[in-house]
């Protein structure tokens, strides 16, 4: 495995593009931590049944994880993994829209309380499935 040279990687920190990804990859970042803080509060707003426990500890255990992985993937020192790691953030985003549905079905928390998180969490399933679609079609190429 080719490791980034210091000064290269150095740049990309200062700039946000790291393996030809936009700016944005910065953004994502925060954008993934406050998806995880909105998460955990919603969970404290489960009821406390066998339920509203198992289903919450699985939406905290996955939305926390999104971030957590996209952070080591925009560290990744290669485009394999790069996409590897993308892979497990789309996975993990798109557990968190199954957990959010099966919250607002079960009737745990009204629709509206849900709405906008589970809105989001497609929102970022969307954006990691087209990230990681373009790493794939970049590492192919290569």
């Amino acid at each position: 495995m080719e490791l980034l040279e210091e000064t290269h990687y150095q740049n990309e920190m200062l700039t946000g593009v790291f393996l030809g990804e936009p700016k944005v990859i910065w953004d994502l970042k925060e954008r993934t931590r406050q998806f995880a803080i909105r998460c955990i509060k919603l969970v404290g707003a489960l009821p406390e049944t066998d339920t509203g426990r198992v289903i919450g500890r699985q939406l905290l255990r996955s939305a926390t994880s999104v971030g957590a992985n996209y952070r080591a993937a925009s560290l990744a020192q290669s485009q394999a993994s790069f996409t590897a790691k993308l892979r497990i953030v789309l996975e993990e985003a798109d557990e968190c829209c199954y957990w959010l549905d099966l919250i607002i079905e079960a009737e745990l928390l009204s629709q509206n309380k849900v709405y906008d998180l589970y809105t989001e969490a497609t929102e970022l399933t969307k954006i990691f499935a087209a990230s990681r679609k373009k790493a794939q079609a970049k590492k192919s190429n290569n």
